[in-house]
């Protein structure tokens, strides 16, 4: 993931620590922060992988923990319990809506807003501007693409 997606420091050309989605960690930041919306940058990152993961959840000595520790030596004790999800194995650099996105990358997008437990707004594809999809303008309002229960993108008027 380092590689393909250019993670290296700007100054020194470190490499950055990259892993998979940690929505336990991105619930509290959600919560503490009042976030209404998220941007996903760098799907097209996922493009090649067979499989994904994301962390629903931590065990801490023996114990499921779905809520972020309140204290650091109970997060030094965390160990990240996963979800596998089907990767899309195809280019998604050219999606330009909702639409054109593989199905496995919109369940994707559908599990990681319902896991956070707000919309989606933004998605990136790629470093140019008009490889991000609007999901629901944070500025201007809502366009109002949504996904149905199926994981299909609906308009609403």
């Amino acid at each position: 993931m380092c590689d393909r997606g250019a993670e290296f420091g700007t100054t020194t050309g470190r490499r950055r620590r990259c892993g998979w989605f940690d929505a336990v960690i991105g619930r509290y930041a959600v919560r503490i922060n009042g976030m209404d919306c998220l941007a996903i940058t760098k799907l097209d990152v996922l493009d090649t992988l067979e499989e994904l993961k994301v962390c629903v959840a931590y065990e801490i000595n023996g114990q499921r923990c779905e809520d972020f520790p309140s204290n650091s030596r109970r997060f030094a004790q965390c160990k990240p319990i996963y979800k596998t999800l089907p990767g899309w194995q195809q280019s998604t650099v050219h999606c330009r809506t909702l639409e054109d996105l593989p199905k496995q990358a919109l369940a994707y997008l559908k599990f990681l807003a319902e896991l956070m437990e707000v919309p989606i707004a933004l998605v990136s594809l790629g470093a140019s501007r008009d490889q991000t999809i609007i999901v629901e303008d944070p500025i201007h309002g809502p366009k109002r693409a949504l996904l149905d229960a199926n994981g299909i993108p609906v308009t609403s008027g």
